[in-house]
């Protein structure tokens, strides 16, 4: 029997599921960030940090669970999360936390694609951006290279690729691997980047 034939097909309310989830998700996040900003909370990031740190000893699991589910299904903009968690936790802890959730989420969407196939990938991920990478199945161990180097590379489409590696031969071994090893360096870039950048922003209101 085929690989193809044993993957199960992705229902189409499992589809409308992903999509609203995906739009409400976006949404959701733009008003919150209005309303906090109007409330005050976003003036610093002690004031963020104060306002989630009210979940007490929920607020760890919770964000750990937040950027999982942000990994798996794009509800929430990756980078608001991940910049969040460092914001509030301090940069030590809340990379650590934003590792976890990431790593996490990344093998629960290996296992996905590797459930569902290409059906669920094209059900979380626009045409074009499927379009633009696909071509890379067909390149054998050049995939590999190509994945690690952008798995590294901090503005990536990360999530997308790790989909894009369910659907070649890789062994879960090797992709989880490569996601352990190159995902400390991208988020220390990439969240020190970007808290940089919204600090500086943030001095000047």
């Amino acid at each position: 029997m085929s690989q193809d034939k044993q993957m199960k097909a992705v229902s189409p309310l499992l589809q409308r599921v992903i999509n609203i989830s995906s739009i409400v998700g976006g949404v959701g996040s733009l008003i919150f960030c209005i309303w906090a900003y109007q409330a005050g909370i976003l003036q610093s990031k002690e004031t963020l940090s104060a306002f989630i740190q009210q979940a007490g000893i929920w607020g760890p699991p919770l964000f750990i669970f937040l950027q999982i589910l942000q990994t798996v299904v794009p509800i929430i903009p990756g980078a608001l999360t991940s910049v969040a968690g460092v914001f509030i936790y301090g940069h030590i802890i809340g990379t650590i936390y934003n590792y976890i959730g990431i790593v996490i989420g990344c093998a629960i969407i290996f296992y996905l694609v590797r459930l569902y196939g290409a059906a669920f990938v094209q059900s979380v991920v626009s045409k074009r951006t499927y379009d633009k990478y696909i071509d890379w199945l067909d390149k054998g161990n050049r995939f590999d290279r190509f994945f690690i180097f952008m798995m590294i590379w901090p503005i990536s489409p990360a999530d997308f690729l790790c989909m894009l590696a369910a659907l070649t031969k890789m062994s879960f071994k090797r992709y989880m691997t490569i996601i352990i090893l190159t995902k400390p360096f991208t988020l220390v870039v990439y969240t020190y980047g970007l808290t940089y950048i919204i600090d500086f922003f943030w001095q000047m209101l």
